[in-house]
């Protein structure tokens, strides 16, 4: 049996033996099927760069259609609670019919517990998708596979203090033969002990360790390219809880990256992400992030990249059935050392991101939604990062029984 089948097997066996194993619950208030479909139309479908010339049969604008159908489904069972979520997809292109695919999505999580004071979670999923245009600007179709596995569990041992540990596994990989050198394992090991606070907040110290594999390696002058790293960081693992109106989450410290190859491009310093919820009324809510981490690249040039971004997104839920949301996005990209060299050029690049969205409930088992964006990258054209300008707006009318 193929990788992948076992994969969404595994999934669906997870799923259904579980839903088997309560059958006091009744399957119609816990399973919820839905469906939508999205036209959608962008003006700069594979985000060529401005300058790039057009090749006969090419163009930048383009339509798509998709079709959606899945299932929610949220159990509990005993003092064990499962969710999970089922859905596939047809999506096709106007112009691009090369690119029409079948999309697939498969999650479930357990969240356990276990006498009074162990409880934790497990879970797995599968996704298949086009790979996003950002930096593989082919019109010849690239489905990625992603699948992930994650455990953990905390011990209360003394009322205001916990540990913890957790393992994640995260695997990609590429159909197109050009993109398989992106292929790639990444491991996340972490322990950790907190203080829970009266209050609800939560302050702790955690110690992680990721190690990322690349089994298809690049050649250079007959010189094969190991890809591979290993990441060790400690971290202020931060809620503070200020009410009803207002949370903070961080999850940031000091990162040491190593390479298996390139070790000129190790490096350390400050790494983490720091999240904020303000909902000053009822209607209004407004989630702010900054960060600064490590990413994976899905170029053909380079594979990594230190970010620098931040984000503002907004919700004002105008009247019973109309909502507004907004969404302002600016990420720096530092690819510096790329490939092991030190260049005396601008190995960086920007992309700024707005987006506007309406939602329509005409009643509660039906919603239709209209959203536009704008992106702008300002990049460098010596790693296959150049500048370019993309718009585009989205119709979605979702069912949900």
């Amino acid at each position: 049996m193929a990788p992948r089948h076992r994969q969404r097997c595994g999934l669906a066996f997870l799923i259904g033996s579980l839903c088997c194993g309560g059958a006091s619950a009744a399957l119609s208030d816990t399973l919820h099927p839905f469906a939508s479909v999205t036209y959608s139309h962008e003006d700069n479908l594979l985000r060529l760069s401005d300058d790039t010339p057009l090749a006969p049969g090419q163009q930048r604008e383009d339509d798509l259609r998709s079709a959606v159908a899945g299932v929610l489904l949220e159990r509990p069972i005993g003092r064990q609670v499962l969710t999970a979520q089922a859905k596939v997809s047809r999506v096709t292109f106007s112009h691009y019919e090369q690119l029409d695919y079948n999309g697939q999505d498969f999650n479930a999580a357990l969240q356990w517990h276990l006498f009074e004071h162990l409880d934790g979670h497990l879970g797995g999923s599968y996704a298949q998708t086009l790979t996003p245009f950002t930096d593989f600007h082919s019109s010849e179709r690239n489905l990625r596979v992603q699948r992930g596995e994650y455990v953990d569990g905390a011990w209360r041992f003394l009322p205001s203090w916990q540990v913890r540990g957790g393992f994640t596994r995260n695997k990609f990989a590429y159909d197109l033969l050009s993109q398989q050198y992106n292929d790639r394992t990444e491991d996340l090991a972490e322990v950790g002990v907190d203080y829970l606070a009266s209050s609800g907040s939560r302050v702790g110290l955690v110690s992680r360790e990721l190690r990322g594999r690349y089994p298809n390696q690049r050649s250079f002058g007959g010189i094969a390219i190991d890809d591979g790293y290993k990441q060790r960081e400690i971290k202020l693992n931060v809620y503070w809880y200020l009410g009803e109106t207002t949370q903070v989450q961080m999850l940031a410290g000091r990162a040491r990256r190593e390479h298996n190859f390139f070790t000129v491009r190790d490096t350390s310093g400050v790494n983490g992400r720091v999240t904020a919820n303000w909902n000053p009324t009822g209607k209004l809510r407004f989630t702010a992030a900054g960060w600064r981490e490590f990413s994976a690249v899905e170029s053909s040039i380079v594979n990594s990249s230190l970010n620098k971004g931040a984000s503002v997104n907004a919700t004002w839920n105008a009247t019973a059935k109309i909502a507004l949301n907004g969404a302002l996005r600016r990420e720096k990209r530092d690819f510096s050392a790329a490939g092991g060299l030190v260049l005396p050029v601008d190995l960086t690049d920007t992309i700024r991101t707005t987006s506007l969205g309406l939602t329509y409930n005409p009643m509660s088992v039906l919603q239709f939604g209209v959203n536009a964006f704008s992106e702008k990258r300002s990049g460098s054209p010596f790693i296959g990062s150049g500048t370019y300008k993309a718009n585009g707006m989205s119709l979605t009318a979702t069912a949900q029984f």
